[in-house]
């Protein structure tokens, strides 16, 4: 039965994601003749946008060991180390990236052009961070960084058929099968 919940939460996370709104995506409505150059955020809006986006966007789910069994109260140093936690499926064995490792190296403008093209294996729904806005994706960079690097790297991919070490979730796909009258 806790199987059963675990896969359902772990399948249905996604897809919640991709359901959230942003307000920031919102059509601009002043006149070409009445606009102004919009100031440059700060340093501490951008952490702070960034850490309510990582919080509300379900990034924690995977991407913080225990957050979702904790029910989102863990401390914001414990974020984003990634999870010894995989995804088994068609596709082989994924496991949610230490994303504070993960861009240790990379500038702002790396960021931007890894998250506009992200694309990977499942259960990560890439989908949803190419569709956000780059002012969304600036501000997760920031709150990323600020946290600094920290923990260990993710375990690596495992292809179709080999084994992972426990704890795994296993997805399995209905088969087709005759069709229902």
């Amino acid at each position: 039965m806790r199987t059963a919940l675990l896969l359902a939460i772990a399948t249905t996370l996604p897809m919640l994601a991709a359901c959230q709104s942003r307000a920031t995506d919102a059509p601009a409505t002043a006149s070409a003749s009445t606009a102004t150059p919009a100031a440059a955020p700060a340093a501490t809006d951008l952490v702070s946008r960034g850490e309510y986006l990582i919080r509300t966007a379900g990034c924690n789910d995977c991407h913080t060991a225990g957050y979702p069994e904790s029910q989102g109260r863990m401390e914001t140093s414990q974020w984003l180390m990634g999870s010894r936690i995989g995804f088994k499926g068609p596709w082989g064995t994924t496991y949610a990236t230490n994303l504070r490792l993960r861009i240790a190296a990379m500038d702002e403008a790396q960021w931007l052009t890894f998250t506009a093209n992200l694309r990977t294996r499942p259960v990560m729904p890439d989908f949803n961070v190419r569709a956000m806005n780059e002012d969304d994706r600036r501000a997760i960079f920031h709150f990323i960084k600020s946290l600094g690097p920290a923990g260990e790297p993710a375990p690596a991919y495992l292809p179709p058929g080999e084994k992972p070490p426990l704890p795994y979730y296993e997805l399995m796909l209905p088969t087709a099968g005759p069709p229902k009258a």
